[in-house]
């Protein structure tokens, strides 16, 4: 008697879009259903163990590298795998979610690698989950135009040879994909972005010289990693393409990871490209872990907290040593401006600071960046091919003068800076207007001449969190507090109505924003996420 057929996914409560069946395939669903069975109940254990050592942080208010895995760190032997040549040279990568426009563009940028975004800069609707891998086999298959409905501008694809290699970006593993569900159950949104994308794309990028490569978000531990090495095992095998064909650069966002860098990129070492320093996660993290430490762990408006601060400059110099020690790409931190059409003297101040930021960069040893817009790409690439010349990347630059303590990486009270009153007003202005634009189903936004992404939103509300709860004094002697919060809220909704109007303003969801912002500031219970309550509300 043969065993019975295992259950197929089942797609729930969404409507259906124009041409889904070319993504949603029965033997791609297929793939991410057998992905679900072996990997999630892994992805349960890891995300309980996140809770345990978050549960440590608050007991000890401390964190440390690894003791069990010393030996990984003290053998010079192991590198990672040597780059593919489509990934040799990184200086200048952009990022953006995977809408029509924005793939042409990001394509078409000037920039070695396309960052292309189902995770921060994506809000996770069916539609853009969906479209999102429908663009990007277009883009492959050079079946991809746009026009604009409001300018009437028309946009395709310059030759192969001078596009963007993409590394995607999936979800987290912290969320989940409503749509999605075996057996009533959803499937974490992490191997439905990575199995849609692998199962109809790893061969056609071999084809093109390229390879499926992958950007990991939100990684806490190398038992993360771990788990995302045995999926690629898994992954190469299933679609019979030699092992070591994925690559996977890990960001380094989190503040518990930043401990566990050499042991990261050891458990991907067949599949490892690099590591990111990302700015904005980082700092929501180190808020998240250490809440409960005291007034030594409070951290200033984020805009403060520039990458020269004594603690940032530890764990991005401690992240170039490991990479080039292990023979890995070190890709820095990103430039969110977006450069202003009407102001001249606005683009001229921030160009200043974005080649001063790249510069830095470069000088410290970095392979690449990121940037958010086009017209940066030029800017990053000249302080990169100052440093770089010819060659694809630095890696033979060891860096062996850094040396950090793991008391260097939690070193805030290093920082002169203060919260401040404005800080507070910025916190809640950019996240009324970032979540609004979320639930509307836009994941990068541009806010106040910079682009925002989710992150944005959650060191932003974390912010207003601590500060409330650290009971800081502002220096216009105000108590941050919850009424504050609520008072300097209303007031920027306020704010908003004056500037768009009563019908714009009536047609978003700017309420909705406005209340969400608050719940997950001012609730005593911490949440994790931001986007956890927020894709609840999302249509």
């Amino acid at each position: 008697m043969s065993a019975p057929a295992p259950s197929p996914l089942a797609i729930v409560d969404a409507e259906p879009l124009p041409r889904q069946d070319e993504v949603l395939t029965d033997a791609a669903l297929a793939f991410v259903a057998e992905l679900h069975r072996r990997f999630t109940p892994r992805r349960d254990e890891l995300l309980a163990r996140r809770g345990e050592r978050r549960a440590e942080i608050a007991r000890t208010s401390t964190l440390d590298f690894l003791p069990e895995t010393e030996a990984i760190r003290v053998d010079d032997t192991w590198k990672v795998a040597p780059a593919p040549a489509a990934l040799d040279d990184r200086r200048v990568e952009i990022t953006g979610p995977t809408d029509r426009k924005m793939t042409i563009n990001a394509l078409n940028s000037g920039a070695k690698v396309w960052l292309a975004d189902f995770e921060d800069a994506s809000a996770p609707t069916w539609e853009n989950v969906v479209t999102g891998q429908l663009n990007l086999i277009d883009a492959y298959t050079r079946n991809i135009d746009f026009t604009d409905p409001k300018s009437g501008k028309s946009y395709a694809l310059k030759p192969a040879e001078e596009l963007a290699t993409v590394v995607t970006r999936p979800r987290g593993w912290h969320l989940d994909e409503r749509h999605l569900q075996l057996d009533g159950t959803p499937v974490p949104g992490a191997l439905v972005d990575f199995g849609l994308y692998f199962f109809h794309n790893a061969q056609r990028l071999i084809d093109l010289g390229k390879g499926p490569y992958f950007y990991l978000p939100k990684t806490e531990s190398h038992l993360e990693a771990r788990l995302w090495n045995d999926i690629f095992v898994f992954a190469q095998d299933y679609v019979g393409i030699p092992q070591g064909t994925v690559r996977a650069t890990v960001l380094i966002e989190t503040i518990t990871a930043a401990y566990e860098m050499e042991e990261i990129l050891h458990e991907l070492r067949d599949h490892a490209s690099g590591l990111n320093a990302g700015r904005w996660d980082y700092l929501f993290s180190i808020v998240k872990n250490f809440r409960d430490g005291g007034s030594k762990f409070v951290l200033p408006d984020r805009n403060l907290v520039t990458m020269t601060a004594p603690f940032m400059r530890a764990y991005t110099e401690l992240l170039v040593r490991t990479c080039h020690k292990r023979g890995a790409h070190a890709i820095g931190g990103m430039a969110a401006f977006i450069p202003s059409r009407r102001d001249a003297e606005v683009n001229k101040v921030a160009f200043e600071k974005v080649k001063a930021d790249k510069d830095r960069e470069a000088n410290d040893g970095f392979d690449g960046s990121w940037v958010a817009h086009p017209d940066l790409v030029p800017i990053a690439m000249e302080s990169f091919d100052a440093v770089l010349g010819d060659k694809p990347n630095q890696k033979d630059r060891l860096r062996e003068d850094v040396s950090v303590a793991a008391g260097d990486l939690i070193a805030i009270d290093t920082l002169d800076a203060k919260p401040s009153y404005d800080g507070l007003r910025n916190a809640v202005a950019v996240g009324i207007r970032y979540i609004e634009a979320w639930l509307r189903g836009m994941g990068a936004v541009a806010i106040f001449n910079l682009m925002e992404d989710a992150a944005t939103a959650e060191i932003s509300r974390s912010q207003i969190w601590q500060w409330i709860n650290a009971d800081v004094v502002f220096e216009n002697g105000e108590h941050a507090t919850a009424d504050l919060a609520r008072k300097v809220a209303a007031e920027e909704l306020a704010t908003i109505r004056a500037e768009i109007g009563d019908e714009a303003f009536e047609s978003g969801k700017w309420q909705q924003a406005h209340d969400l912002l608050l719940t997950v500031s001012l609730d005593q219970d911490y949440a994790d996420f931001l986007t956890l309550p927020a894709y609840e509300q999302l249509c």
